[in-house]
């Protein structure tokens, strides 16, 4: 039950992706395989309706922007903006964009609770690679950065389209382990699986890059830090209009438009576009 989970700042969940991955069915909310995968995201917005966390953190497969025709991610917009009042931010992200060298486009949901007319994260910069499929080999790689770790359909032949796990290395066919998973996943040399190597294979398939998750989690723990400072400055002054004025001229500033709203202030996509700033004297 929700209600028994402690107190927490910040939700981070990955809610089963293969009803919504190119590689499964997509069968999305339909899913009732093994204990009704595809429903278990409502089981996480229930979570932050009870428990209502500073911030969530959420990830998912590339796929899920465009399930059924985008409608199951509406849905889930719609519940976290509409029913439980949190901002909404997304992004596809992939190992690559953060250092690690492997595709896996994965889709990054991130919201706040307080957030309110400070509206204003966004998703880090892309950094270079730490190292590439030659790094990781040892060898001369056909490829500098890999196919995506996945669970299932090991072992097709270089040539086949949905070959992932076989690289040529210095002219030879080479199939991927996991120690070479584990390092494209961004796990230390020295990670210690308890299972067998299969089973090892399976849980990196299921894991998140690594990588990719702490850059971006740093981004969003500084910025619902600020966040903090500056509901505190706004309940010391009791005037929200200041900051609101503010933030509305610097947001003004950036874009460099100012956005046209009909009589029920409604945003009507039409805008002046800022050409320069001139001061009074």
């Amino acid at each position: 039950m929700p209600e028994e989970i402690p107190d927490f700042d910040l939700l981070c969940a990955g809610f089963p992706c293969q009803p919504f991955s190119q590689a499964g069915k997509k069968y999305g909310f339909d899913d009732n395989h093994k204990s009704e995968r595809g429903n278990l995201f409502f089981d996480i917005a229930e979570i932050i309706k009870v428990k209502r966390p500073k911030a969530f953190f959420l990830e998912n497969v590339r796929g899920l922007v465009n399930h059924d025709n985008g409608n199951t991610f509406r849905t889930i917009q719609n519940i976290l903006t509409e029913e439980l009042g949190y901002s909404f931010y997304h992004q596809i992200v992939k190992a690559s964009d953060y250092g690690l060298p492997q595709l896996r486009p994965r889709t990054f949901m991130i919201g706040f609770r307080d957030e309110e007319f400070l509206k204003g994260f966004n998703f880090p910069p892309k950094i270079p690679l730490k190292f590439n499929m030659s790094d990781v080999w040892g060898g001369n790689c056909s490829r500098e950065i890999g196919f995506t770790v996945r669970v299932g359909g090991r072992g097709s032949k270089i040539d086949d389209r949905r070959n992932w796990d076989s690289y040529l290395v210095d002219g030879v066919v080479k199939r991927l382990s996991f120690k070479e998973a584990q390092k494209i996943q961004g796990f230390p040399d020295d990670y210690h699986f308890p299972v067998c190597a299969t089973q090892a294979m399976k849980q990196l398939g299921n894991s998140v890059a690594i990588d990719a998750v702490k850059v971006v989690g740093s981004n969003l723990i500084e910025y619902m830090k600020n966040l903090d400072k500056k509901g505190k400055q706004m309940k010391k002054t009791n005037n929200k209009g200041e900051w609101s004025e503010l933030y509305t001229f610097i947001k003004v500033l950036l874009e460099q438009k100012l956005l046209l709203s009909d009589k029920n202030l409604e945003p009507t996509g039409d805008y002046f576009k800022l050409v320069r700033l001139l001061q009074k004297i």
